[in-house]
């Protein structure tokens, strides 16, 4: 049996890595090409990469960019940030992304992601939910890098995605980001409820225990930045990711039930 993917998302800030923390501060991580390069080496399962600015500011997709980076990927690569037409998601597939990553014009316009899902099919469209608790304890949505707070509940939005035929949901939880407190396991569960098609969870990862309950609250991959570009407590820059007797080792109690 397969096991859950394992998925570095790496966040790009003026065509540099950078990493926050609830998506604030962003602290220089390095070059992105030789972070693809080590990610390389240890075979790890999938690259997301993620324009913090592309959707706050307008800028256009970095096409020039992410050509350098699909030349150097050897693993699936996911793109995600500014993407607002049917022919930014061409020019990046056409690259050798294998999957786009829509978020604020999935909100501001859903019937781009329709479009999308029937022009390039399910499986190439990922659609992303920034998902933040409020002081009443109830999800809230935002779009724009988790700068600006919609009024969609984000389970209905998630089942209403689904029926638009996006292939896969990636969800932030926000409070979490960078924080190694771990996954919000009850957002997990919820979303899981609500849909049945996979769904990639990030925000909060720290170890390997994490990923575990995050594969056992319901995600079909789980994703993480912090723990896997930083380490210690002083958060030195390191790229490092679990091998594969590792992965299997922390899930192999799940796959008993």
């Amino acid at each position: 049996m397969a096991l859950p993917r394992c998925i570095p998302v790496l966040l790009l800030q003026n065509g540099a890595l950078v990493k926050t923390v609830q998506f604030r501060n962003p602290k220089y991580i390095g070059d992105p090409l030789n972070a693809i390069r080590i990610f390389n080496e240890k075979e790890v399962d999938e690259l997301v990469f993620l324009d913090l600015d592309a959707s706050v500011k307008g800028t256009p997709v970095q096409i020039r960019l992410l050509e350098e980076i699909s030349g150097e990927c050897f693993m699936p690569l996911s793109y995600g940030g500014g993407i607002k037409t049917i022919e930014d998601i061409r020019q990046i597939i056409q690259i050798g992304i294998e999957k786009v990553i829509i978020g604020t014009e999935a909100v501001e316009n859903p019937q781009f992601v329709k479009q999308a899902v029937t022009e390039f099919g399910s499986s190439s469209i990922c659609v992303s939910l920034d998902v933040q608790k409020n002081n009443s304890g109830e999800y809230r949505l935002y779009t724009r890098s988790a700068t600006k707070l919609i009024d969609l509940d984000p389970l209905e939005y998630a089942q209403k995605l689904e029926q638009l035929g996006v292939g896969e949901l990636l969800i932030h939880s926000i409070d979490r980001e960078g924080t190694r407190s771990g996954y919000d396991l009850e957002l997990i569960k919820a979303i899981r409820r609500a849909v049945k098609i996979p769904v990639v969870v990030s925000g909060g990862a720290g170890n390997l225990e994490d990923l575990c309950r995050g594969v056992e609250a319901g995600a079909s991959a789980v994703a993480a930045g912090t723990m896997f570009v930083f380490h210690g407590k002083h958060d030195a820059v390191l790229i490092s990711y679990p091998d594969q007797a590792a992965l299997k080792r922390i899930y192999s109690s799940i796959q008993r039930k």
